[in-house]
C-alpha cells in the first residue's frame, strides 16, 4: 500500500513537470477578459482615456474583435506591429460596426476609416492607403464623437 502512494505521488510530480505545471498555474486574468492598458487619445476636445486590449502577435491580430456582440464606449483594441505595414483590415465574423485609426510608431493618426460588420464571405477589406505601425479599433463614430481627427495623436500608458 505504501508503494502505491509513492507511485501516485511520483506520477503527479512527473505530470506537473512534463506539463510545465500548467494545471498548477493561475491565469493572470480570465481568457474572456484580457489585461487592459490605458491609451490617451489627444483630440480637439482634449485628452480622452480609453481602455484597450493589446493585439501584438499574429493570433491576436487575426482574432481581433471577432464574435463580440458589444464593445463598451470606453474600450477598444490596439494592434501593434513590429514594422510598418500597409495591410488591410477586414471584418469577417465581426458583429459590431467599428471605426479604425491607423497611426505611426509614435501614435500620430494617419487615417481613420469606418468598417461594417460582416458575417458571410466575401467580406470587404479596408485599405488605409498609408504605412502604419499601430491600429486602433473602437465603436463606429467614437473618433468623431470625441473630436479626434487625422493628425491627432495617442500615447499608451
Amino acid at each position: 500500500m505504501g508503494r502505491m502512494k509513492w507511485f501516485f505521488l511520483g506520477l503527479l510530480i512527473a505530470l506537473a513537470v512534463l506539463g510545465n505545471g500548467l494545471w498548477l498555474k493561475k491565469s493572470a486574468s480570465p481568457p474572456d477578459q484580457p489585461p487592459l492598458r490605458t491609451l490617451i487619445v489627444e483630440g480637439k476636445n482634449g485628452p480622452v482615456p480609453l481602455k484597450v486590449e493589446i493585439a501584438a502577435d499574429p493570433a491576436a491580430w487575426q482574432r481581433g474583435l471577432m464574435y463580440r456582440t458589444a464593445l463598451p464606449e470606453d474600450r477598444g483594441m490596439l494592434f501593434i506591429f513590429p514594422a510598418a505595414t500597409g495591410e488591410p483590415f477586414w471584418m469577417k465574423n465581426t458583429l459590431i460596426p467599428l471605426s479604425i485609426a491607423f497611426a505611426d510608431k509614435n501614435g500620430l493618426i494617419l487615417r481613420i476609416l469606418d468598417m461594417a460588420p460582416c458575417k458571410n464571405d466575401p467580406c470587404p477589406t479596408y485599405y488605409p492607403g498609408v504605412a502604419y505601425r499601430q491600429a486602433l479599433e473602437v465603436n463606429q463614430g467614437w473618433f468623431e464623437r470625441h473630436g479626434v481627427r487625422e493628425g491627432d495623436r495617442w500615447r499608451l500608458r
